[in-house]
């Protein structure tokens, strides 16, 4: 099987021009969305901390309910056994017994007071759970409200851009593909430490964009000869010269037309 041409320096220089020029719209693309999807996702995370908190709250009423219940059963036992002991008074046939019988009376009348009690506590503890329910409920139909009003500004700004967005990642893969796996490397290294992920830039009134040191005629002349591959050493960029980048942000325009 014959190997695929290598690729010229100019060549390669025009293809990681170009994939910049690509990923930079990508970038612009996907600046317009902003922190919204950052945004959305706290809100997500919001919304679903709320509403695990409305949750156990409920369950924490219904509990307290369930109690509640449970007390009062067991205030009609205690009501119930006191009147069967008053009842065995009646025909008792010494103080002992008297006492014995007596001594439960006074033992259920305290389990009926206990009961009661903790009722009052249950319906207190009930009334504030009540309360960080609706305050809960509040927020969160508030921060549901904030995330539904996100979530169409996203949708609409990413139903104007999408069409764009996925052609241009097209592009890029495309492109990627044929760049040298090394160099490629090196593009998207300098990318991800650069201002802007500008990695490649091209030379404007003699200094190299987005820098403002000026490069010296020598090395302008060697960038303009495109036989090799030139460094900023200030800013680690790739440089081009700015007659390729206009041919190139042509080229592209025109495949995009």
């Amino acid at each position: 099987m014959a190997k695929s041409k290598e690729l010229t320096v100019e060549e390669k220089l025009r293809s990681l021009y170009r994939l910049q020029l690509i990923d930079s719209r990508i970038d612009t693309i996907r600046s317009v969305r902003g922190e919204l999807p950052l945004e959305i996702e706290d809100l997500d995370d919001e919304v679903a901390g709320l509403k695990n908190r409305l949750s156990k709250l409920t369950e924490d009423v219904t509990n307290f309910e369930a109690d509640i219940a449970a007390k009062k059963i067991a205030i009609e036992e205690s009501k119930a056994a006191s009147k069967k002991y008053e009842k065995q008074q009646e025909s008792v046939r010494n103080n002992r017994e008297f006492d014995s019988l007596t001594k439960e009376i006074e033992f259920q009348g305290l389990e009926i007071e206990l009961a009661e009690k903790r009722i009052k506590e249950y319906k207190v503890k009930i009334e504030q759970k009540k309360e960080v329910i609706a305050s809960t409920t509040e927020k969160l139909d508030r921060q549901e409200g904030h995330l539904n009003h996100k979530k169409t500004e996203l949708d609409a700004i990413t139903k104007e851009t999408e069409k764009e967005e996925d052609l241009m990642n097209n592009l890029s893969a495309e492109l990627s593909e044929k760049i040298d796996i090394h160099l490629l490397k090196a593009y998207k290294r300098i990318r991800s430490n650069v201002k802007n992920g500008l990695a490649v830039v091209s030379i404007e009134r003699g200094a190299a964009g987005g820098s403002f040191f000026t490069i010296p005629p020598q090395v302008q002349i060697e960038i303009a000869s495109r036989k090799k591959i030139t460094i900023d050493e200030y800013s680690g960029r790739i440089l081009v010269d700015s007659t390729l980048a206009d041919e190139e942000k042509q080229a592209l325009s025109d495949v995009l037309a």
